[in-house]
C-alpha cells in the first residue's frame, strides 16, 4: 500500500528538498506540494493524504488555525515542520493542540551539497505511518527482580499523552496550586529536538516548576519531570528516571505504555494515572494493568479530546476509574492526591 504524502512549505527551494528526500522512496508518494495555507483544505478535499507536512511559517495563514481547521474538515495525520524552534517553541506547542501528531526540523541542503535531517524525517514519516497501520504489540519486558528496599515516597501523578497533547497538559498543570504535594512524571510524544522547548514552555503556563527528566533523577513533590528523549522514559528499581531503548519495536519513542509498565513494577504505593488525547493505543494497556493493580486512573473524554485514539483503547481495556472533560482533571487530581497524602504508603 502506497503511503500518500502532502506537503504545504513557503518556500519553494525547501518543497523541492522535501520531495528528493520522499519521492524516491519504496512506498512513499507525495501526492501534491502547495506553497500557500489558503489552499490545503482544498487540496485535502480533492485528494487526502495519509499524512500532511506543514510548515508553521506559511505567510497567508496562521499555522495553528490551519491545522484546527483542517482536523476538523479533512482530518489526517499532520507532521509539523519547524527550523526555529526556540523561536517558535509557543506556536508549536499550539499547533500540536490543534491536532498535529508530532514536529520535526525541516530539512536543510548545505552550500557543500550535505542533506541535514533527511534521514530524521524519513524515520519520522515511517513511526507515523507504522501508528497508522496495525498497532504494534509490546514487547514483554524481560524478568526483572522487583525493589526490596522500602523508602518514603511523595505521592506521584503519571501523565500520557500525544496528539493535542500539549494544550491538555498545560491545562492541567494551570489548574494545579503550586504547593501540590506530589511529584509528576509526563511522556508526551514529540521529537527529543523539541523536548526541552515543551518543558520550558509548559513552565510558563503553570505555578509549578517544570523541567525536563534527566537520567537518575527522582521524582520529587511539586515538580513536573518531561520525557527528554527518543528512548523510553521509565522507573528503575532503584527509584530512579532511567532511559531505556527497549522495546525497540514499539513504533513512539518515548512510550506511554513503556512508563506505565516500570511504574507497576517499580512504584511502590498506589497513586494517580492519566491518558490523554493522541493517535493510536499507547497506553492504553499500561493504564489498564496499572488500574488493575489499584491506582486511580482517569482517561480523557472523547468529546474534548482532539484524537480519541488512546483514551478509547485504556477505555475499551476496562482501565479507567474516571473518565473526565479536560477541565475537571485537575479537580480530580487534586482531590485524589490529598485524599492519598493522609494515608500511609
Amino acid at each position: 500500500m502506497t503511503l500518500k504524502i502532502a506537503i504545504a512549505h513557503h518556500e519553494e527551494n525547501a518543497l523541492k528538498i522535501l520531495r528528493r528526500i520522499i519521492a524516491p522512496n519504496a512506498g512513499c508518494a507525495v501526492i501534491w506540494t502547495t506553497g500557500r495555507g489558503s489552499d490545503v483544505i482544498r487540496q485535502c478535499r480533492h485528494g487526502l493524504p495519509d499524512i500532511l507536512l506543514i510548515d508553521l511559517e506559511l505567510a497567508d495563514v496562521n499555522g495553528a488555525k490551519l491545522i484546527c481547521d483542517v482536523m476538523k474538515e479533512t482530518p489526517c495525520a499532520i507532521l509539523v515542520l519547524s527550523n526555529a524552534r526556540q523561536q517558535q517553541a509557543g506556536k508549536v506547542f499550539e499547533a500540536m493542540g490543534c491536532g498535529a501528531l508530532d514536529v520535526i526540523a525541516t530539512p536543510v541542503l548545505h552550500s557543500n551539497g550535505f542533506l541535514e535531517g533527511a534521514d530524521a524525517l524519513l524515520k519520522k514519516i515511517d513511526t507515523m505511518a507504522r501508528l497508522l497501520g496495525t498497532a504494534s504489540r509490546m514487547e514483554k519486558p524481560a524478568a526483572t527482580v522487583h525493589e526490596t528496599k522500602k523508602e518514603p515516597r511523595p505521592p506521584l501523578v503519571a501523565i500520557g499523552s500525544s496528539t493535542g497533547g500539549p494544550k491538555a497538559l498545560a491545562t492541567i498543570l494551570a489548574g494545579l496550586p503550586g504547593n501540590f504535594p506530589a511529584a509528576i512524571v509526563i511522556c508526551q510524544h514529540v521529537d527529543s529536538q523539541f523536548a526541552s522547548g515543551l518543558a520550558s514552555w509548559l513552565n510558563s503556563q503553570t505555578p509549578l516548576d517544570v523541567a525536563i527528566a534527566r537520567e537518575g533523577m527522582r521524582p520529587r513533590p511539586g515538580a513536573a519531570l518531561v520525557a527528554q528523549t527518543n528512548d523510553h522514559l521509565v522507573l528503575g528499581p532503584d527509584g530512579s528516571l532511567h532511559y531505556t531503548e527497549h522495546p525497540r519495536n514499539y513504533p513512539y519513542r518515548p512510550s506511554v505504555n513503556a512508563l506505565f509498565e516500570s511504574l507497576r513494577q517499580y512504584w511502590p504505593q498506589n497513586d494517580v494515572a492519566i491518558l490523554l488525547t493522541g493517535m493510536g493505543r499507547d497506553g492504553g494497556e499500561g493504564l489498564s494493568a496499572l488500574f488493575k493493580t489499584g491506582w486511580h486512573t482517569i482517561v480523557q473524554d472523547e468529546k474534548t479530546s482532539v484524537v480519541y485514539g488512546m483514551p478509547a483503547a485504556a477505555v475499551e481495556l476496562g482501565g479507567a476509574s474516571e473518565i473526565l472533560p479536560l477541565d475537571s482533571i485537575a479537580e480530580s487530581i487534586a482531590k485524589k492526591i490529598t485524599n492519598r497524602k493522609g494515608k500511609p504508603s
